[in-house]
């Protein structure tokens, strides 16, 4: 590969400039195409440029590195970077990724930009185990909750967060994700996202709605006793089922 191109993803602005002028240094064939300060941006990037390489940080905001590599997962060869020697030494033995230690060895980068040349000669390959071995190391037995949603809309990849959902709406095997500007229909039947949300932030209150506790305006009740919820961001009210009234006995 004569013009290897990358992206690099780290939220410490002076260690992406060191990683990047190391890089610069030890690999001049390679173009950084850009630089991601989050999760969030670094996925947005990949899908813009296509790199043949990302160097993805492991604990970023909005989305974590091991979050952007599920997304990416054997579409570019993905290097981690990590201040956390604990999080890589047993689960990269397969080496069908390598990482890089902060703050930036320049012999250790090089070592690993000479196993990175190695395998660029072959498709990426799938790091199903290797991020399960991963997330357990870094998670240990917390619980974690979804963080963010990709929908495809038109030729594109939309992602959000969580925080910016203002409710779920069941459509058969499908989801309607709505937010305050725009409405995502995602492959997933809403009963296994509620499993996945943080139930301190996202109440069902109906069979085919999960609604985000922080969009609630008020709840209001007619004169049958029915309940139905004011959202802050949306126009629409949402329905309340009786059996989920409890969750608006304090309010």
């Amino acid at each position: 590969m004569n013009h290897p191109t990358a992206i690099v993803a780290e939220d410490e602005p002076l260690l992406r400039q060191e990683l990047r002028q190391a890089l610069a240094s030890l690999w001049p064939e390679l173009t950084i195409h850009a630089e991601a300060p989050d999760g969030i941006a670094a996925l947005r990037l990949i899908e813009e440029h296509a790199p043949d390489v990302v160097f993805l940080d492991i604990e970023m905001p909005g989305m974590s590195g091991l979050e952007v590599a599920k997304v990416v997962n054997g579409r570019c060869h993905i290097v981690f970077v990590t201040a956390y020697d604990k999080y890589a030494v047993a689960a990269f033995e397969q080496q069908a990724a390598d990482y890089v230690l902060k703050p930036v060895s320049v012999a250790r980068l090089a070592s690993t930009l000479g196993r990175l040349k190695e395998r660029m000669q072959r498709a990426p390959a799938r790091l199903e185990g290797l991020l399960d071995s991963l997330v357990s190391r870094v998670d240990g037995a917390a619980p974690r909750y979804l963080r963010w949603i990709t929908a495809a809309q038109g030729p594109k990849v939309k992602f959000v967060t969580v925080e910016r959902v203002c409710y779920f709406q069941a459509d058969n095997k499908y989801t309607v994700v709505m937010t305050a500007d725009s409405e995502l229909l995602i492959r997933r039947p809403i009963k296994e996202l509620v499993d996945e949300l943080d139930p301190q932030a996202f109440w069902q209150i109906h069979r085919g709605t999960v609604v985000n506790v922080n969009e609630i305006a008020d709840v209001t009740r007619d004169l049958h006793g029915h309940m139905r919820v004011h959202l802050r961001s949306r126009k629409e009210t949402l329905a309340v089922s009786e059996s989920y009234n409890h969750l608006f006995r304090q309010m």
